[in-house]
């Protein structure tokens, strides 16, 4: 499976007792710490470009630090900062660290309120100034905002826009600062709100922080923040008086689950995350319904609240197939169902040939789907026997039954991922001929000439990784013929709501379409197309319609997945090979709650994303077809 950047990740954690409670109970007041240190390493998959945490400290006296943050970046990153929050306990011997007074008076870190952030970027941008979370800050604490979020917005253009026309001038043209600034002005709003409030009730001084930071609601401010925002997000944020938030966008793309008890809330991207982080069982925890929010007030009353109306029912297929954690119940019976609705075309393409069929996985990600493949193959072989024993006619012998059941799904570790090609490899033919050695194969485990190698992955998606290595190492193995199987249907569209697949032409199989449209001499569809697209990008994107789809009307699925092998088949390689890919009916009955499968559909949730998607096609036309139609080439 090729490298594609995956979704962040989020964690929160709100302590609901003194630090005095965790001490005496768990033996120390880094309980939390501690947690958020494992709710991030749980998903340390959604943290490969960087991580970041914060902290927020209760009731601090004036000049005293009451908000902490770390950042770092590369894929030891949750290591790195956590290794620099305790840095500041070094030397501290245990008397010391048990003092929760001290503690609260002058350890960094020492707080009741945790977030942290995993980054894997969607924008090509790197560097420590993107790692979230983004710091606000002024001298009114609850005017203090620390924001991160898993996301991806359609329409920064349009709120940068707006944001200009308020006669505000945003330093840096990117959704997640856009984001922060306006969450900030609205915040900044709501406390002039209630410091207008205090002075009408005759508060003076102090007492009117302590009345803004009593009476500061942040539903509000996500009310008026939120509404304009076009994209798949979940957004977390920590103000510096103690108001704690995450809110799930309206048509429930990205996913949220939470736990609360008299002890904490906690929030995380993914349900086994909190489950194993505090021992709870799948119906303890509780997820995140779209357009609504977690809510903790300063002083601990925790709410969900409605933030939007619901606009849709658009939960990420892809994000459950790729990404999520298998470990979690519904998403590892998931995988196995994909696994094993493939049985039928499986068998097909081996013509019902088992016994000289040998069924593997390409390592790591497609292992699950790769056990419910061996139960529908299992299933299937099972109903067989049964009926070869029925057609006898008679009592079987025992050498007709030994005969009948010796039969098997022969299931074996075909590849092994031994490497990860390093960076430090610039030169492009280094680099070309490590990356095709990622994969190894286990010598022997098929019978050379004599056995199909049926393999499964648990998606195709730019087919690199196929061309440069898997194709060609498998077929060191010489087997009769090669099924490489795709547990997810053929991603034709890009994302635009936090996966990192923005352009057209990255995918093999509008790559293989396109070639076809060609070869069959039908050209003047992607001119069609083309102009089509531009038609719809001159309407409102709400009343916007996904002309691409067209591009793919003239051809099947089967006549797509042979263009595909043709053009990924590496040179010397000979050995007959097919493609199969799961379909759309199969993904709905395996996943039925998570309706969001634009990439495989061009069903776009929202209106921004089926603009980009419009756009995606002008802009390869424009910089692909022009370029050939000029060139030749």
């Amino acid at each position: 499976m090729e490298e594609i950047k995956e979704d962040c990740g989020v964690a929160l954690i709100r302590l609901l007792k003194p630090l005095e409670y965790y001490q005496q109970k768990y033996g120390t007041w880094m309980y939390g710490l501690n947690k958020l240190y494992l709710m991030m390493e749980k998903q340390h998959n959604r943290g490969q470009e960087g991580a970041g945490m914060a902290c927020v400290k209760l009731d601090t006296q004036p000049g005293h630090e009451y908000m902490f943050r770390e950042r770092a970046e590369g894929s030891n990153a949750i290591t790195e900062i956590f290794g620099k929050v305790h840095k500041n306990y070094a030397g501290m011997s245990a008397q010391q660290l048990a003092d929760v007074d001290h503690a609260k008076a002058g350890l960094p870190f020492a707080g009741e309120l945790y977030m942290g952030h995993l980054r894997y970027s969607t924008t090509g941008k790197t560097g420590i100034s993107y790692v979230h979370p983004f710091l606000r800050r002024n001298n009114w604490r609850a005017k203090n905002l620390c924001f991160c979020g898993n996301f991806n917005m359609t329409n920064v253009d349009e709120i940068f826009e707006k944001l200009t026309l308020q006669g505000q001038c945003p330093r840096i043209y990117s959704d997640t600062y856009i984001m922060l600034e306006l969450m900030g002005h609205r915040l900044d709003r709501e406390v002039e709100r209630n410091f207008a409030e205090a002075k009408a009730k005759g508060l003076t001084n102090t007492d009117i922080t302590r009345y803004i930071e009593d009476h500061v609601r942040m539903s509000n401010v996500l009310k008026t923040t939120m509404p304009d925002f076009d994209g798949g997000y979940v957004v977390c944020g920590v103000t510096g008086s103690g108001e704690m938030f995450s809110m799930r966008d309206p048509w429930g793309i990205r996913p949220a689950f939470y736990y609360k008890d008299d002890e904490v809330v906690a929030l995380a991207s993914e349900r086994p995350v909190l489950q194993t982080t505090f021992d709870l069982e799948c119906e303890d925890v509780e997820e995140l319904k779209p357009g609504t929010a977690l809510m903790v007030k300063r002083n601990g009353e925790c709410s969900i609240e409605r933030i939007l109306a619901p606009r849709g029912d658009a939960a990420c297929s892809f994000e459950r197939i790729y990404f999520s954690r298998g470990s979690d119940r519904d998403i590892y019976n998931e995988r196995k169902k994909l696994g094993e609705q493939l049985t039928g075309p499986i068998l097909k393409a081996v013509d019902h040939d088992v016994e000289h069929t040998v069924f593997s996985y390409i390592p790591n990600t497609a292992e699950v789907a790769y056990y419910g493949m061996l139960d529908g193959l299992t299933q299937h072989l099972n109903e067989r026997k049964i009926k070869q024993i029925e057609a006898l006619g008679h009592a079987p012998s025992h050498e007709e039954l030994k005969s009948i059941m010796n039969a098997y799904v022969r299931s074996e570790k075909a590849a092994w991922k031994d490497i990860k090609l390093r960076t430090f490899i610039a030169e492009g033919n280094s680099r070309n001929d490590l990356a095709s050695h990622v994969y190894d194969i286990t010598y022997g485990s098929i019978g050379a000439g004599k056995d199909n190698l049926v393999i499964i992955d648990d998606s195709i998606v730019r087919g690199t990784t196929l061309k440069k290595s898997i194709l060609r190492i498998l077929d060191r193995l010489h087997p009769k013929k090669m099924v490489i199987v795709s547990s997810a249907p053929q991603i034709r569209y890009p994302d635009y709501y936090g996966i990192d697949m923005p352009c057209l032409e990255e995918f093999c199989v509008f790559r293989a379409t396109i070639a076809l449209l060609k070869d069959r001499h039908i050209e003047h569809v992607i001119h069609a197309v083309y102009e089509a697209c531009l038609e719809e990008l001159r309407k409102p994107k709400e009343r916007m319609t996904n002309v691409v789809r067209a591009i793919y009307e003239p051809f099947t699925t089967e006549e797509i997945n042979a263009k595909i092998i043709e053009m990924l088949r590496p040179s010397g390689v000979t050995t007959p090979i097919e493609l199969v890919y799961q379909s759309i009916e199969g993904l709905h009955e395996a996943m039925p709650g998570y309706k969001g499968d634009w990439y495989f559909t061009g069903h776009f949730p929202t209106p921004g994303g089926t603009k980009l998607c419009n756009q995606a096609f002008v802009n390869y036309y424009e910089s692909v077809e022009k370029d050939i139609a000029t060139t030749g080439v």
